[in-house]
This record gives C-alpha cells, sequence and structure tokens, in this order.
C-alpha cells in the first residue's frame, strides 16, 4: 500500500481506510466528547422524561435533607428522655414505649416500617 493509497489491503480499491484522507481533502473533526447527558444521568428514553425525573430528584434530595434533620431532633430529643430517666434511677430503655413506636411505624407503613422503626430506635439509643 502507498502512502496516498486508501484502501486497506485485503479489501477492493476504492474502500476508504479509517482515519485516511483521499488527496485533496481534509481530515473531519471528531468533536470532542461532551458529557452525558440528562437522559444517560436519569436513564430516560426522551428528553421530557429526563426534565421530569431530575426534577423529581431534586425534591427527593430536599426531602431526604428535612427527614435526617427531623432524625437528628430525634436522637436529642430521646437523649434528653433517656437522661431524665436514668438520673431518676430507671433504666436507659424502656422496652413497652419501644415497642408502641414499632407498631405506630407498621401500622403506618406495613412490614418495611417495623425495619425502619428499630433502625430509628438503634439510633435513638445509648447517645448518653
Amino acid at each position: 500500500m502507498t502512502a496516498t493509497d486508501t484502501t486497506t489491503p485485503g479489501t477492493t480499491p476504492g474502500t476508504p481506510v479509517p482515519g485516511a484522507t483521499t488527496p485533496g481533502t481534509a481530515a473531519r473533526a471528531i468533536p470532542a466528547p461532551t458529557g452525558p447527558t440528562p437522559a444517560d444521568l436519569t436513564g430516560a428514553r426522551t428528553p421530557e422524561a429526563a426534565d421530569v425525573i431530575t426534577g423529581a430528584r431534586e425534591r427527593i434530595d430536599a426531602l431526604d435533607d428535612r427527614i435526617i434533620g427531623l432524625i437528628q431532633e430525634r436522637m436529642a430529643v430521646s437523649a434528653v428522655i433517656q437522661e431524665a430517666r436514668i438520673t431518676s434511677g430507671g433504666r436507659r430503655v424502656n422496652l413497652s414505649r419501644e415497642m408502641e413506636v414499632l407498631g405506630h411505624y407498621r401500622e403506618a407503613l406495613g412490614k418495611p416500617g417495623t425495619s425502619l422503626a428499630m433502625t430509628l430506635l438503634e439510633l435513638c439509643r445509648g447517645r448518653i
């Protein structure tokens, strides 16, 4: 193959070689990658769906921030209760109250609510 030959060995003449230019023509510029599109980031198939998903995710992130703040507040209130109970000679944990909390979450959220309540109770125990 010569320097001006634009065929790949084993192909018919006139078949372009990838990356080769024909005499008198300029090479085409390959556009630089622009990064993932909103559709790539959301898994959506259309730009409209990607917009909906992006907006909803922003709302979920804001809700998560509020939930985390409420959990931290719950932990602080629980510490006050435990301190009062312990200084009065009681136990740190009140199992009957924990059962009430578990039942409340189970009634409101179903079986997964019980797991969520267990996690909350675990977070709130023994911080004093």
